[in-house]
Formats: structure tokens, sequence, C-alpha cells
């Protein structure tokens, strides 16, 4: 019972926290917020970052949102309706990450729409900021699955439906339906995981293989 009653205490304390200090502070820091957002921890946010959060919305602990002022716009962070964000990942914005509708990002995974410094050697030395030109808008299509430690680099769009597999460094685009793993992670199968024909049934694998995604 004692044991019981101590995970009880917890889980009023956070939800009182949650509800009269967690949710109003970090609502007061976005852009925009939609109903029924939750959060299990304060998300820690740096930078001018806009936060657009959709309808539905579930976000984990320990979600960090860094982001720079690079660019003439200000950064943005979109997370649209029924999506999931798990504890333990990290976003770094200087243009654009967009999370659509129904997609979810795994625990202890990154996404940057850049790499944080110069490619040059000798800029990297002098800490000089970024070209405009290294920092490109990241999507996630909606119904992806992003796996636990995957890493999703600056540039790339992952297609509705696809699946990446746990701790894959995502470089190239990835189509819709399509299971994608490895670092680099490479297309394994196309036609994956598609919707159901009706309630209930399960959805077909497709066999068709790819060495890459294009």
């Amino acid at each position: 019972m004692l044991y019981e009653a101590h995970f009880g205490i917890i889980i009023a304390f956070n939800f009182i926290c949650n509800r009269l200090y967690r949710h109003p502070l970090f609502q007061a820091r976005c852009a925009s917020v939609g109903r029924n957002v939750s959060i299990d921890r304060l998300p820690y946010v740096t930078g001018p970052v806009e936060i657009h959060i959709g309808n539905n919305v579930w976000m984990g602990g320990n979600i960090s949102i860094a982001s720079g002022k690079i660019l003439k716009e200000p950064p943005r962070l979109v997370i649209r309706d029924h999506a999931e964000i798990s504890w333990d990942v990290s976003f770094a914005i200087n243009r654009e990450i967009v999370i659509e509708e129904y997609a979810r990002v795994s625990f202890n995974c990154r996404i940057s729409d850049s790499d944080g410094h110069p490619r040059q050697s000798d800029l990297r030395a002098a800490n000089a900021p970024m070209s405009a030109r290294d920092i490109r808008p990241v999507r996630i299509g909606r119904y992806a699955w992003i796996g636990n430690g995957t890493h999703i680099m600056k540039g790339v769009t992952i297609g509705e439906g696809a699946v990446i597999g746990c701790n894959s460094v995502v470089i190239y685009d990835v189509p819709p339906y399509c299971l994608a793993l490895g670092n680099p992670a490479e297309v394994l199968i196309r036609n994956y995981g598609r919707p159901s024909n009706r309630p209930g049934e399960s959805a077909g694998v497709g066999t068709d293989r790819a060495v890459r995604s294009q």
C-alpha cells in the first residue's frame, strides 16, 4: 500500500504542476496552441523560434527546442494535430521543422535543419556563423513513425506513413510508405504499412526493395 501511495502522490503532484504551471508557461511561449495539448514536462526552449502546436498533441518530457537567428525570418517549429513527440527529443531549428498530422517521434531522437556550424574547418575554428545555404527545412509526413535514437538531418522529407528504424541517421528523403533504417538510412521495403482496407485488417507489406531512397 505504501508503494502505491508513493506513486499516487507523484502522479497527483505532476498533474497539479502541469495544470497550474507547466501548461500555462509553455503556452505563453508558443505563437499558437490548439486544444487538448498534453505535456509531461516543461520543454526547454532557447532562441527566437516560433512554436505552433495543433490540436490533441502529446509531448513527453525532457524535450529541447534550440534555435538561432541566422536568417531574416524567425525559425519555426510546427507540430500539427494528433502528432506525438516522446521523451528526450531535441530540435535544432534555424529555418523550419514541420511534424505533420498523426506523425510519431519516439524517444531520444534528434531533428535538425542545419549542422550547427560551417563546413569549412577554419570558419568552425573561428566560431563563424553558418551559411544560409546550409540551413534546409525538415518535414515529417502524416502518419510517419520515427524510431527511437534516430537523427534526422537537414533538408530531409519523411514521406507519409514512412517508418524509420531505431538508431538511424537520415540524410536522404524517404518516400511515402517505406521502411528505412541504418546509418545512413536506406530504404529496405517499399509499400510498407499502407492503411488497411477496412477496420481491423492489417496493412500489407510490400517486397519491393531499394538500395537507397531517391
